[in-house]
């Protein structure tokens, strides 16, 4: 195949099968697209990034590794395309966008018709009533009267206007939605039992299922009206976050109750619905800055302590010191330097041996120290930088002041050792307790993501709120959530005794106040795990010998966990601005 790749010139933006070791150490050979080619020692690298694999997976590959016979040459594109849509190479005015999608023919019919007209103003004959235009069989618009007052040549300018609106038609007309049918009083949808009354509709709802459905203005946010279902019926008393849910347990669902739809993988846990962009936190961009550069892993490696790390995607470190084998940072101040001997030279004047900050949690040599994103500016960007390694949608570099970030340590003789952190906004309008989460490699599954959520949580009972995670988690993110969240309600559920012998009874509220867990988050891990039942009236969870066993055996490997008793930890009001 390299003998196929000299004789073949292969671009960037090409597409072919490239060799590669699945999980299981087997052959595969899944679709990549080249990003970049370096030549080194003679020989010629590609980075290719695997169709459908996530973007950690990306790496320079030899030409020994690509399937030449199936090559795959990326299209040529006319124009490139601009933010409105419209080819060109940069934005244009909507008068240029409409010179510049007329067709050719009906610009000739235009000029005719300009022609036309400064003849026929030159005998100033007023009653122009019949003039015609040649431009597809098509009326022409003739003025009413000619006003003396008016320069011909603005009269030429706005009938050109006049005329290629009516031609070229640059906004699509939307037809109005199509009104929902109202069912009789009598029916309603069973879904909005176990969700907010009025207030919240179902989340998770997959949005290309959805026909156009009108939408109601709720504090000053669209929210979509969710249609009746047929064929579901239930009281018109059941439904919200307050009505008490009967809890079964060791019994097997029975098929013909279950009514909630499978879990969706979305997770925007309000929802479902897509909203604007945010303008706060720390995932704000829209992605619009991703180019071929971003795209590219540009740090080979990072010696962190005793650790050396290969990073999974871009960071933006200076320039320089992209070309370098290694990055070394100090592992207590998190400062990057260029060789091993600036390392060495530096850790003879640094005199960190923790994070900067305040020591809010130790138990045994677990450690978190809260720090202010404004008062330890340097040591908080160059977390950022680390954790943009790790984290692809992360887009918070320098811009540290509203942010506080809780850093997870392990001591020993040496020091206090980085583990992991999560950052937090300082006020938050949509309940956020985690903006963004990372637990370093090193350290992944051993118990101390779970602790990280744990400990968010913890502050969010002491601040007396409910919280959820920044969207969108990563891949990583969704699976250590779900799993806690999962953990944690079961772990209520099965602690609930019955009371004066019937089956035990819980709300919604009631768990997302004992776990500081948001209803949202509270009612999608009771859809992932398929619990609520609507059975003869009234809902129930339904807790199987299988669901039953597999917890356990999770709670047994699961030794970390936070105890609330070695939490110091006093919430500041961060509304007034001396705080700051």
């Amino acid at each position: 195949m390299a003998d196929n790749c000299s004789s073949v010139e292969i671009v960037e933006g090409c597409r072919l099968p490239v060799l590669r070791k699945n999980q299981e150490h087997e052959d595969e050979w899944p679709l990549a697209e080249i990003l970049s080619l370096k030549e080194v020692s003679g020989r010629k690298l590609f980075y290719v990034h695997y169709i459908d694999f996530n973007k950690r997976l990306d790496e320079w590959v030899t030409a020994d590794r690509l399937d030449m016979k199936k090559l795959q040459f990326p299209k040529k594109e006319a124009k490139t395309p601009t933010k409105n849509g419209l080819s060109g190479s940069r934005p244009s005015s909507p008068e240029r966008a409409e010179r510049e999608v007329v067709p050719v023919s009906e610009k000739k019919d235009t000029n005719n018709d300009t022609a036309l007209q400064k003849k026929q103003r030159k005998t100033l004959d007023l009653n122009l009533q019949s003039a015609t235009a040649p431009s597809r069989g098509k009326t022409l618009p003739t003025p009413l009267r000619l006003e003396v007052q008016l320069s011909q040549k603005k009269k030429v300018v706005a009938l050109q206007k006049k005329k290629r609106k009516e031609v070229v038609p640059l906004v699509t007309p939307v037809p109005p939605a199509t009104p929902v049918p109202a069912l009789p009083s009598s029916t309603e949808t069973s879904q909005a039992a176990v969700f907010p009354v009025v207030r919240e509709p179902p989340p998770f709802k997959a949005r290309e299922d959805l026909e156009p459905i009108p939408t109601v203005t709720t504090n000053g946010t669209a929210r979509r009206l969710i249609p009746p279902q047929p064929g579901r019926k239930r009281k018109a008393n059941c439904g919200g976050p307050d009505e008490m849910i009967k809890v079964l347990q060791y019994n097997k669902p029975q098929s013909a109750a279950v009514f909630l739809p499978p879990p969706e993988d979305s997770q925007d846990s309000s929802d479902g619905i897509p909203t604007a962009p945010r303008m706060t936190g720390s995932l704000v961009s829209d992605r619009s800055h991703d180019d071929i550069i971003t795209r590219m892993k540009n740090i080979e490696c990072i010696e962190l302590g005793r650790h050396r790390l290969k990073p999974w995607y871009f960071s933006p470190y200076p320039q320089e010191l992209t070309t370098l084998p290694i990055l070394y940072l100090c592992e207590f101040c998190l400062k990057y330097l260029k060789s091993l001997k600036c390392l060495q030279r530096h850790l003879t004047k640094c005199n960190l041996r923790h994070p900067p900050g305040n020591e809010i949690y130790r138990k045994g040599t677990i450690s978190f120290f809260e720090i202010d994103g404004r008062k330890n500016k340097n040591y908080s960007q160059n977390l950022c930088l680390l954790a943009k390694c790790f984290l692809d949608h992360k887009t918070l570099y320098y811009d540290t002041d509203p942010f506080l970030f809780y850093v997870m340590t392990e001591y020993d003789s040496k020091g206090f050792h980085i583990v992991g952190y999560f950052s937090k906004e300082k006020e938050s309008t949509e309940d956020y307790n985690v903006a963004c989460i990372l637990t370093l490699p090193p350290y992944q599954r051993r118990g101390y993501g779970k602790l990280l959520i744990e400990f968010s949580y913890e502050l969010s009972k002491v601040e007396g709120k409910t919280g959820t995670p920044e969207k969108p988690l990563s891949d990583l993110g969704l699976l250590s959530y779900r799993s806690y969240w999962s953990q944690t309600i079961l772990e209520i559920l099965m602690d609930l005794k019955p009371d004066n012998g019937e089956r035990p009874q819980i709300t919604i509220n009631e768990i997302s106040e004992i776990t500081s867990v948001k209803k949202e988050d509270v009612i999608s891990t009771l859809q992932y795990l398929n619990l609520i039942n609507y059975y003869k009236g009234q809902y129930i969870l339904t807790l199987s010998e299988e669901i039953v066993d597999g917890h356990e055996k999770a709670m047994q490997k699961r030794h970390l966990r936070i105890d609330p008793k070695c939490l110091h930890f006093t919430p500041k009001d961060w509304s007034k601005r001396g705080k700051w």
